[in-house]
């Protein structure tokens, strides 16, 4: 069974920056598509960005041009660089695998504030 663990989460102030990634178990990462949300207290979780296993990229409209979702199949390892960060991109963030079924990560804490 596929597992899935989530790092570099943190506290960072706006406008900064951080790297997220996403370890994924198994042998299935590399035909998989790979999704990245985020679920902010007293909100539904929601859509970041989407990465196919061909290298293309889906992105949500509130973090185009600041958010960057890259995976490394060697590795087994997905990324999310988010730049410009803002106290509203303040949330959990997960990682989700697709390949036959969904597979989630326990998520990561990103907290933006001065």
């Amino acid at each position: 069974q596929v597992q899935l663990v989530e790092s570099g989460g943190g506290l960072v102030q706006p406008g900064g920056s951080l790297r997220l990634s996403c370890v994924a178990s198994g042998s299935t990462f590399r035909i998989s598509m790979m999704d990245w949300y985020r679920q902010a207290p007293g909100n539904q979780r929601e859509w970041v960005a989407t990465i196919y296993r061909d290298g293309t990229t889906n992105y949500a409209d509130f973090v185009k041009g600041r958010f960057t979702i890259s995976r490394d199949n060697a590795k087994n390892t997905l990324y999310l660089q988010m730049n410009s960060l803002q106290p509203e991109d303040t949330a959990v963030y997960y990682c989700k695998q697709h390949f036959m079924y969904d597979t989630w990560g326990q998520g990561t804490q990103v907290t933006v504030s001065s």
